[in-house]
């Protein structure tokens, strides 16, 4: 088997001094779909945040994506973040631009120079959730799911192996929510990890996978059953 895309093991998590997860142990396989649940200030969040590397991982073992985040200097922070894909909630699209524009910009920031190949791969992504025909609206002229899709494809540029999704469906109705469920696990079945942070309990019920769960300081898997 190949090595997982995450593997933490006794690893502590904290929020400035306060130490919010500890002894946290999880693994996450190539194309492995993962919900995360808990309770508002479980620590959902700081585990997501220490997985890109915006909160230190300060003991145990905690690798993602091929990088060591113990040992992770600063300045390698932009390119394990290449190997990440994030999806926020509120989408954080950039509205003074056209969706073509928000995609070029973040591969212009992490390095596309050539013209041709930067159009290449907005098309691509922007097929694989079915707005090419958007190209050229801003955000404000997309439904919220479709600016949900464009903030997926946005993750996708630069081909992630882990998709980190927190609270993906949050700002959408049912119908919205269980399209952009589909969309996310057809990304997982194509080989692309996903961690799902969500609230949404009936979303887990119609798209059953596994869980785990932040609880009274700890990371517990609940395998693929709710409580």
């Amino acid at each position: 088997m190949a090595d997982p895309i995450v593997s933490l093991s006794e690893l502590s998590i904290f929020q400035k001094q306060n130490l919010v997860l500890t002894n946290v142990h999880l693994q996450i396989q190539q194309g492995e779909f993962v919900y995360l649940i808990g309770k508002t200030g479980s620590g959902k969040s700081s585990l997501l945040k220490t997985l890109y590397a915006e909160l230190p991982a300060l003991d145990g073992k905690a690798e993602v994506a091929g990088f060591d985040l113990r040992m992770l200097k600063s300045a390698q922070i932009p390119f394990l973040r290449r190997r990440l894909g994030i999806v926020f909630q509120d989408f954080q699209l950039l509205f003074d631009r056209t969706v073509y524009d928000n995609l070029a910009f973040v591969l212009k920031a992490t390095g596309w120079k050539d013209k041709i190949k930067i159009t290449e791969r907005i098309m691509e992504v922007l097929d694989e959730v079915g707005l090419r025909s958007k190209r050229n609206k801003r955000p404000h002229q997309l439904s919220g799911g479709e600016q949900q899709r464009v903030a997926i494809a946005r993750a996708l540029l630069n081909n992630p192996v882990l998709i980190l999704a927190d609270e993906p469906t949050g700002n959408l109705d049912p119908e919205t929510s269980n399209e952009i469920m589909r969309l996310l696990f057809r990304i997982s079945e194509a080989g692309q990890a996903v961690l799902m942070a969500t609230h949404n309990y009936n979303l887990i019920h119609k798209f059953p996978s596994r869980i785990i769960k932040c609880e009274e300081g700890a990371v517990i898997s609940s395998g693929n059953q709710l409580d």
